[in-house]
């Protein structure tokens, strides 16, 4: 708490007709354009000729002053730009990857599914995309395991298979 709101106020001070903005909280419009005294006068504080001295004028938005936009930085169809070219956008196929290593949060003899590594918060916002889950060869895996995914890496697969566990493909209507 500061002093001001400790100090105490006499009631029949503080009235309707003597309550004003705090000091420096309200500043006087600008007045363009009125006279070389105003200092804002003949151009209007607009400079001399160019984009920005015109009505409406002024540079795009995205422009970085002849730099590449951002924009026009962005990844482009291969090929000529034709239906034919490759597929982007919506149209690429996706996965979530999840590593063997992080695997190792399931005890032994577990059978790992998809709905299990929802459960478990190594897939996540995939109830709506519906996207295939694929197993990578990333880290180690020392307890046997039964998982099934969409995909599996060969390497993936051999070290789930070294442990003792086993790697089933399932469809990817789940």
């Amino acid at each position: 708490m500061t002093t001001d709101e400790l100090t105490p106020v006499d009631p029949n001070e503080v009235r309707l007709e003597s309550l004003s903005p705090r000091p420096g909280s309200r500043h006087r419009r600008k007045r363009i354009g009125r006279g070389p005294g105003s200092g804002t006068g003949k151009t209007s504080g607009r400079g001399t000729k160019g984009l920005g001295a015109r009505s409406g004028g002024g540079v795009r938005p995205g422009y970085t002053g002849g730099q590449i936009a951002v924009y026009m930085q962005q990844a482009k169809l291969r090929g000529p730009n034709h239906k034919k070219s490759m597929p982007f956008g919506p149209f690429r196929t996706h996965s979530v990857p999840v590593n063997v290593g992080q695997l190792t949060v399931f005890e032994a003899g577990t059978v790992v599914d998809v709905a299990a590594l929802e459960g478990r918060g190594l897939v996540k916002n995939n109830s709506h995309r519906g996207w295939p889950v694929k197993i990578l060869a990333e880290g180690e895996l020392d307890r046997a395991l039964t998982v099934r995914a969409h995909a599996f890496s060969a390497a993936a697969k051999a070290k789930i298979e070294a442990a003792g566990g086993a790697a089933e493909v399932v469809g990817t209507e789940g």
